[in-house]
């Protein structure tokens, strides 16, 4: 076998112990395990907007989210949105996400002075894990409980990010897309202190079943999942809709904020003009800043 790198010399051994003792020695250099990354920063900044891959906590021992962080110039201490992905039941579909960035909105939030993450949750793309969002069989759908699940490792990786020296220790907006803006309902629901509101665009579960437009798993079950989260929810948060979404059209994304609010929730509903072939991606384009932007806008000076 050949080692490469440079050549130990060792002094002659002159008793078969010791040389036993050498061999042994010199196996365990080779075994050596290599250490497990910790959380943190994995790369320099990139660019004006700071870019910088992260490893977060998960909630899961031993799985770090890998993450996306902007932040805008300066040292801070600036308020911190988190953005979360979407998802799919699909096993073979989630491992192949891509770590995600939602540059638009990213670059949107650094521009009014947010520190930026987008984590990548267990179960998905690099990150691993075990996969916590699973909403089960139509019949027996458990929406709430998937939602629980996703917003265990939102609460991580807020925890994580508000101890850093560049982050400050309240206003953070929490805001997720499809999946993930159930995810931050649901994290809305028992939001910690510190916590300013939580944006929802195009949120929900079991949408476009069976690839059918308009065609969901269980409106019913998600309606109530939706009220049950607005019974415990104590913080602001905007809804967003368009007219073509084809996972959850109007009249599902209406009922769904009617019950969140009807139990106490506090839901600003907007349903927004279509937007391209399919408006439940809308947030993932880069051209639909001058949809969104003024919205946002409005939300973010309610909060000041």
């Amino acid at each position: 076998m050949k080692i490469a790198g440079p050549l130990t010399v060792f002094p002659a051994v002159k008793s078969a112990a010791a040389a036993c003792a050498l061999v042994i020695l010199f196996s365990g250099v080779l075994a050596a395990p290599r250490a497990e990354p910790l959380a943190g920063p994995q790369s320099a900044e990139q660019g004006a907007l700071r870019n910088q891959l992260w490893l977060l906590p998960s909630g899961q021992p031993g799985v770090l989210m890998r993450a996306t962080v902007f932040r805008p110039p300066g040292a801070g201490a600036f308020p911190l949105m988190v953005m979360n992905h979407g998802s799919t039941q699909n096993a073979a579909r989630r491992l192949a996400l891509p770590t995600p960035e939602f540059a638009a909105l990213s670059r949107w939030f650094v521009r009014h002075g947010y520190a930026v993450v987008v984590p990548q949750r267990p179960g998905h793309g690099e990150t691993g894990g075990a996969y916590r969002e699973d909403q089960r069989g139509c019949d027996d759908a458990d929406f709430a409980g998937a939602g629980a699940g996703a917003a265990e490792s939102i609460a991580a990786a807020v925890a994580y990010m508000r101890a850093q020296p560049f982050v400050r220790r309240n206003g953070t907006i929490v805001s997720g897309q499809s999946a993930g803006g159930w995810a931050a309902l649901a994290f809305a629901s028992h939001a910690p202190g510190g916590v300013a509101a939580a944006i929802n665009f195009a949120g929900g579960l079991g949408g476009r079943s069976f690839d059918r437009p308009g065609n969901n798993c269980a409106p019913d079950r998600l309606i109530a999942a939706a009220e049950a989260f607005g019974r415990t929810s104590r913080i602001p948060t905007l809804w967003i809709y368009t007219e073509n979404d084809s996972y959850f059209p109007p009249r599902l994304s209406r009922a769904m904020a009617d019950a969140f609010r009807s139990a106490g929730g506090k839901a600003d509903y907007r349903l927004l003009p279509p937007f391209g072939a399919e408006g439940h991606l809308m947030v993932e384009s880069d051209n639909a800043e001058p949809v969104w932007g003024p919205v946002l806008e409005r939300f973010l000076a309610t909060l000041r």
